[in-house]
């Protein structure tokens, strides 16, 4: 089975720029790279942070745009999206109780996605409401499940970072822990860094996103920092036993070189290049 995730991507205004980037150039680019090499995918999860403002164009252009795609793409809300105006374009991604949460039966297991939003914050929340959600859900699923949220769970050692992570983790992980072997992999978004680690014994990870980047500065006290390293994306490639995760820097722009050989007895000093 391979997934794609999609994350951060920021839209806004078409030709308005952040980080000196243009997040609707850089979403085409990054879908474009993605469906042309990984056109046996089955479904893309965009991670939240869809809309830099949570503007109602901003919905209902990525609306027009997924309409075209070649696989079914689904969508978590981050702390840049405003989730009423995202369920106003997109209703059928809100679950019930009126969260961005839904299930999504896959070839292998399930994806299961998580609504992490929280009005006037960058912090994430994890109410009652949607932790009974996620413990009935996972009772109801045989496993095994991907979880796709947008904030870490899980402190990354930055400051300023720690402040807007996942607050109510804690809920999170009660919902979870007891439920650990039925869950393969975590994946969010919201740090534009790289990321993987482990929550209550269940491995997560995340990649840097489609625009503009982090920088781990661990010294900061205040500020997030940013970078000019390439904008990416996760290829997910899972079985019932394996799950193994890709961050691809497609905005990387030099050099790709053939290098050594899988066959042990290629290698030698003259074949290897240095």
């Amino acid at each position: 089975m391979k997934l794609i995730q999609l994350t951060d991507i920021h839209l806004t205004t078409p030709g308005q720029t952040i980080g000196g980037r243009d997040p609707w150039q850089n979403f085409d680019a990054a879908l474009g790279h993605a469906l042309a090499r990984h056109s046996d995918a089955e479904a893309m999860i965009i991670t939240g942070d869809l809309s830099d403002w949570g503007d109602e164009a901003d919905y209902q252009q990525l609306a027009e745009r997924l309409k075209a795609l070649s696989l079914p793409v689904h969508l978590c809300i981050g702390n840049h999206d405003d989730r009423a105006t995202f369920l106003s374009v997109f209703p059928e991604a809100g679950d019930q109780n009126g969260h961005v949460q839904k299930v999504v039966p896959l070839s292998i297991g399930h994806a299961v996605l998580l609504d992490t939003w929280g009005p006037q914050t960058h912090a994430g929340h994890f109410c009652e409401i949607r932790a009974r959600w996620l413990a009935d859900q996972l009772d109801a699923l045989d496993g095994p499940v991907w979880l796709f949220l947008h904030h870490n769970p899980v402190p990354i050692g930055i400051a300023p970072m720690d402040e807007i992570m996942l607050l109510d983790a804690d809920r999170l992980g009660a919902v979870i822990a007891p439920r650990k072997d039925k869950i393969a992999h975590m994946l969010h978004g919201h740090c534009h860094l790289p990321l993987a680690g482990s929550f209550h014994g269940i491995p997560f990870s995340a990649p840097r996103g489609t625009n503009h980047a982090g920088w781990p500065n661990f010294g900061a006290e205040r500020f997030l920092a940013s970078s000019d390293l390439p904008q990416s994306y996760g290829v997910i490639l899972a079985n019932e036993a394996t799950t193994m995760v890709h961050m691809v820097e497609y905005g990387y722009d030099g050099a790709i070189r053939e290098e050594g050989s899988p066959d042990y007895a290629q290698w030698n000093r003259l074949a290897m290049i240095r």
